[in-house]
């Protein structure tokens, strides 16, 4: 396992021999290159910039959607029996 070569005078293997060690910094690496691989493929495939300054005609299949929409953000409604 160890060897008198590989310990300092107290005993104790040098910090990069220590598993622990890489994990404690091989988790945040990780993460930081799957963010950099992230910003990656949204610099590469950047979605289009929809115009909306014009008057936007709602097409038949718009309808349920914004007549949901509507209906969800009306006021409720109270039974009359009430």
């Amino acid at each position: 396992m160890s060897t008198p070569e590989n310990l300092d005078s107290a005993g104790n293997p040098p910090w990069w021999k220590l598993p622990i060690v890489w994990l404690v910094i091989g988790g945040p690496a990780a993460v930081v290159v799957a963010s950099l691989f992230t910003v990656g493929i949204a610099v590469k495939h950047v979605d289009p910039v929809l115009d909306t300054s014009k008057g936007h005609v709602k097409s038949v299949v718009e309808q349920p959607a914004v007549q949901a929409r509507n209906h969800a953000a009306s006021p409720a409604q109270q039974p009359a029996d009430r």
